[in-house]
């Protein structure tokens, strides 16, 4: 009862989270929404937004979050990634503009660019980058230390999968320490799920991390937000079924 009546005080305290507990880098600012702003609708801008709350590794959690991706799909972009990392620049760390999306660099063996590592991420890209093994619908993608190539990427199988479609989309992210299983669910769908040992594999050991979301817009662009809308530290609180 306890846990339940943790779970319903946070829900009311998230409009405060929300204009309080958050850092900013570039154009990321709060809305009067008591959402966050990540780009507007505006060509070559970028944004991050990182709460000032570490996430636990070593405890199960969910966080839950309204996406919004924008209304142009031919001629929108870049996206978005919720990203958690413990990059010694802390709250400043940032990666490469553009079609990395503020998170990775160009390729893995690039001698140039920023990205942010060690790290984890979800990208829900929204523009094809050849170099990145974009396919040419929107998608979603793991990644890990700042690499925004990727080999795997889920778009419901439909080459015409479109998120720049001016709704919504429910986004968790779901960590279970005890399985070491992460997964990844858009509009109730499971979109990744895999075992990865977070703590040792990834981070080194360490077990804070720090979480947020990243996103840019070249040429062509979207507006871009993101809405918190849950957090849940034990299972019983988050049934399969509830999105």
């Amino acid at each position: 009862m306890a846990m339940r009546t943790t779970l319903f005080c946070l829900s009311m305290l998230l409009p405060v989270l929300v204009s309080a507990q958050f850092k900013f880098i570039g154009d990321a600012q709060p809305m009067d929404n008591d959402c966050i702003l990540l780009t507007p609708d505006v060509e070559y801008r970028e944004g991050i937004a990182y709460h000032t709350t570490r996430l636990d590794l070593s405890n199960y959690f969910e966080v839950q979050f309204d996406i919004y991706l924008g209304d142009k799909d031919d001629m929108g972009a870049d996206g978005i990634t919720f990203v958690m990392h413990d990059d010694v620049r802390g709250y400043q760390a940032y990666g490469t503009w553009g079609e990395c999306i503020g998170y990775g660099r160009w390729s893995p063996a690039a001698g140039s660019g920023h990205s942010i590592t060690p790290s984890v991420a979800v990208e829900f890209d929204t523009y094809q980058n050849y170099r990145q093994n974009d396919p040419p619908s929107d998608h979603v993608a793991y990644l890990e230390n700042g690499v925004s190539l990727h080999e795997t990427y889920w778009n419901n199988g439909d080459g015409g999968f479109n998120m720049e479609d001016d709704y919504m989309h429910d986004f968790r992210f779901r960590w279970d320490p005890d399985e070491q299983l992460i997964t990844v669910f858009l509009d109730g769908q499971i979109v990744y799920k895999g075992k990865r040992d977070l703590i040792n594999d990834v981070f080194g050991g360490a077990t804070q991390v720090i979480w947020g979301f990243t996103a840019s817009t070249g040429r062509k662009h979207n507006l871009q937000y993101f809405c918190l809308r849950r957090w849940a530290f034990a299972p019983d609180l988050v049934p399969a079924d509830r999105h």
